[in-house]
């Protein structure tokens, strides 16, 4: 196999598929990238078993062919190299020689037999949906995913589709830890598959990935499902990650029902306010204290190890005074994601979960448990 390819195009493929790629794995075909020069284009292939990605680049092929090399050592020579055209020729032995100006490596890769299949992805079966929701729901929602392996099917975003009773379809994606939960919601327009129906669990590194995707510059892509794969096509590239086969929890059952007290608190004064009273929080004395009344709210924090502080902010409230505990990097992690001006925290009382949600808009809901008194 032999092609010839623009370095920046090169680096700009390697890079992609780097977060996908099995640094630490007893299967070492894992760790390459499979190479493959077809009659006009070269084709780079990364999986780990769970994700795998595919994407098609313009190249000079001389002889088609394929080959695999260690993902994370080609990346590191590419970067390297001089800002010429890459030279790229597979040997007899497996061995690969890269040349580019006066500079040359030879190394070692392994037979393209062993690698995964790759699964041949029909367009036909998948609808397109607008970006900018995409990456805005998975900013919403991959805070709050668990990182405890145990709970194996919370190990991922939910995402479903909602018949409306008025015709109206919602897409959710859905994820919790047990401490929190988060739900992001847009309106649906097309067709929903039974998988999207019925609901299915998107991997957390999936979901990193496809987040990394919906990050490059373009309006819409293509996402569907195959053989309990969730698949995305963008440009030239396809996406495929396998489902987490479980149950996801019924997160409805979780949202409280009968938190009538409300609070109404701009966005930017709380959150930097949360942000100072967090300093003095430490591992062991990590939470922060809310005491809410009429007049305002009060927040506080304390560490018999460093000291405490405390600050007021005026708030809209028409309740009877409570005070709340929460851990600062909880509140944080939902004012970050936000998007309105304020946002509006409802209560039931002190160790009931509250509910936070953006001021007039229902595209976002967090339920946060708060910390014993």
């Amino acid at each position: 196999m032999e092609f010839k390819i623009d370095k920046e195009q090169f680096l700009k493929s390697l890079q992609k598929i780097q977060g996908i790629v099995e640094k630490r794995t007893s299967m070492p075909i894992l760790s390459n990238v499979l190479l493959e020069a077809t009659e006009s284009s070269l084709l780079v292939t990364a999986t780990d078993l769970e994700v795998g990605m595919k994407s098609s680049y313009a190249a000079e092929v001389i002889n088609p062919g394929k080959i695999t090399v260690s993902a994370k050592k080609l990346y590191e020579i590419v970067k390297e190299l001089p800002n010429q055209q890459i030279s790229f020729l597979s040997k007899e032995n497996d061995w690969v020689e890269i040349k580019c100006g006066k500079v040359q490596f030879n190394i070692v890769g392994l037979s393209p037999d062993e690698f995964p299949y790759f699964p041949d992805v029909k367009e036909e079966n998948l609808f397109e949906i607008e970006t900018s929701l995409l990456r805005g729901m998975i900013e919403k929602t991959s805070y709050a995913i668990c990182t405890d392996e145990t709970k194996y099917n919370l190990n991922g975003i939910f995402t479903k589709v909602e018949e409306g009773l008025d015709g109206n379809n919602s897409l959710k994606m859905v994820s919790t830890d047990g401490h929190r939960l988060s739900i992001a919601s847009v309106n649906f327009k097309g067709t929903a598959g039974p998988e999207l129906l019925k609901g299915v669990i998107l991997p957390k590194k999936g979901v990193y990935e496809l987040k990394k995707i919906t990050d490059e510059e373009s309006e819409t892509l293509l996402f569907g499902f195959m053989d309990n794969s969730a698949v995305v096509k963008k440009g030239d590239s396809y996406m495929v990650m396998r489902l987490v086969d479980g149950e996801f929890p019924d997160y409805n059952r979780v949202i409280p029902t009968s938190n009538t007290q409300v609070v109404k608190v701009y966005k930017e004064d709380f959150s930097r306010s949360v942000r100072r009273m967090a300093i003095l929080s430490s591992e062991k004395f990590k939470g922060i204290m809310l005491e809410i009344s009429s007049n305002g709210v009060r927040i506080s924090s304390s560490n018999p190890e460093l000291g405490d502080a405390m600050e007021e902010l005026d708030v809209s409230y028409e309740g009877e005074p409570i005070s709340v505990r929460f851990n600062a990097r909880y509140l944080l992690d939902v004012l970050s994601v936000a998007e309105t001006d304020r946002v509006e925290m409802k209560f039931k009382d002190e160790l009931s979960p509250s509910i936070i949600v953006p001021e007039n808009s229902d595209s976002f809901l967090a339920v946060i448990m708060p910390m014993r008194l």
